[in-house]
């Protein structure tokens, strides 16, 4: 059954075996047609396998791995201390995201959810675990001093799920999530979602998914709109202002920047121009980042200024437009970062900052992102700064991905996602169910200490080593 074939039958969540009332649950969410992750990950997983899922965000992850959470733990007695499931996951706007979306399917089932995360009370949460949660959604840093303490047992875990995988080893989390993962019951089922299965996510797996079935998700036309990227060469001293010019005319904008403390300026700075901005970055206590972010959901903010760490931890709907005040170290930031627009098949648009001095790099990431982006000089952009007189003006630069390099998405010439979705068994025999590397080649990493998610350097990696050190929390 192949939703993408024409005259073949659409799954419902019920033929895919989900239970009476956690369809109901959806429809009153008005959710009622699973998306093609879904559809691939949903059957396997209800059925305890291990699975691995290769998707984008912005597919439906959520979802395909949170309603088997939710329909395994429907039966069963809580316990102190001891969650029945736990979500990893690398932010803490995507640890509340995940638990805003799950917390009304929980709540008919009678079922107790709780984030735990870097920057809260940590006595707080505690208490809470004393008295006894069925799924913990949780950052690695704060869960891993959580379990040293005593606070959390883990030898109850029924089902663990990593999401973001790719984005926890980036940010150095390797070693506490292998810890925690080794911490939980080797029979326990577990799913892992990542949009790209290489380096430390290969490791993972082999580790802890020796046997799983794998579906992999390519971008699909349903999912993702058309994206225009655009290229603004600006001098140093005009960049501020030809920033300002693009946001006065294009609000509900997510704008990033390398640095926290470039974020925090450059969101002061426009608001003294006269834009309502804010900022979103680790040096932020968790109440005033969720905050922040709160304000430019609602709209109450024209413009989210934002580094690395936040990019795959917001997630919200119609932004036409994501600019790149400070390119980013490498190419796959590009990607996470630009995908925040052009969801939902709704159009986007990308546009990079940079300097003369930096243009050759910038093209250059540009790429290996494989995206064609159409260049302009910031004394020639036009007096109407929208996406249709960007789409005017300029000069389109094709480039090409680089063996190895990132898919890009570009309804101007440059690399569009095909349609795939393979899915396939894999176990201990063949191969250790080691996933097929995608793209990107492998995360690469400073070493050393455990991960945080608040307080990480923007744009930085790492890969923990399996060689001593390793944190233990059995």
């Amino acid at each position: 059954m192949n939703p993408s074939v024409p005259g073949t039958a659409v799954p419902t969540f019920s033929s895919l075996g989900l239970s009476v009332p956690l369809e109901r649950a959806l429809a009153r969410q008005e959710i009622t047609a699973p998306t093609p992750i879904q559809i691939a990950v949903l059957p396997p997983a209800l059925k305890g396998r291990n699975v691995l899922g290769r998707a984008k965000t912005g597919s439906g992850k959520t979802l395909s791995f949170g309603l088997p959470v939710l329909a395994r733990l429907a039966e069963g007695k809580r316990q102190p201390k001891s969650p029945r499931a736990i979500i990893l996951v690398p932010t803490r706007e995507l640890a509340t995201q995940v638990h805003r979306a799950l917390s009304p399917l929980a709540e008919p089932l009678h079922l107790r959810l709780m984030t735990v995360l870097g920057g809260m009370p940590i006595n707080r949460q505690a208490q809470r675990l004393r008295e006894g949660v069925d799924v913990v959604i949780a950052t690695p840093g704060r869960l891993g001093d959580l379990v040293q303490r005593g606070d959390c047992r883990l030898d109850q875990v029924e089902i663990t799920v990593l999401d973001e995988a790719d984005h926890l080893c980036d940010l150095g989390f390797f070693k506490p999530v292998d810890a925690l993962l080794a911490a939980t019951p080797r029979a326990a089922q577990r799913l892992l979602l990542s949009a790209t299965l290489d380096g430390d996510v290969n490791r993972l797996v082999k580790r802890h998914l020796p046997e799983h079935v794998l579906h992999e998700i390519e971008s699909s036309k349903d999912l993702e709109g058309p994206m225009d990227h655009h290229l603004i060469v600006a001098e140093r001293t005009n960049k501020f202002q030809t920033a300002h010019r693009l946001l006065e005319q294009n609000p509900r904008t997510i704008v990033f920047a390398r640095t926290r403390r470039g974020a925090s300026r450059l969101a002061r700075q426009l608001t003294t121009g006269g834009i309502d901005a804010v900022d979103l970055h680790g040096d932020l206590n968790q109440s005033r980042r969720e905050r922040n972010l709160a304000r430019f959901s609602k709209g109450d903010a024209a413009v989210i200024v934002a580094t690395d760490i936040a990019a795959r931890g917001i997630h919200v709907d119609d932004v036409k437009l994501v600019m790149h005040y400070d390119a980013p170290a490498e190419h796959k930031a590009y990607t996470h970062r630009s995908g925040r627009t052009a969801r939902a098949g709704e159009a986007g648009t990308v546009i990079t900052l940079t300097t003369p001095e930096d243009l050759r790099e910038v093209v250059a990431l540009q790429r290996k992102a494989g995206v064609a982006a159409r260049q302009h000089r910031a004394d020639r952009l036009p007096a109407t700064l929208t996406a249709s007189t960007l789409a005017e003006s300029g000069e389109i630069v094709a480039v090409q991905p680089s063996s190895g390099g990132g898919q890009g998405r570009s309804s101007g010439g440059g690399s569009q996602g095909q349609n795939r979705n393979r899915n396939r068994s894999r176990s201990g025999g063949q191969g250790g169910g080691q996933p097929r590397s995608q793209g990107g080649g492998q995360s690469r990493g400073q070493g050393g200490g455990r991960g945080r998610s608040q307080g990480s350097a923007a744009g930085s990696s790492s890969r923990g080593s399996s060689q001593g050190g390793r944190p233990s929390y059995r």
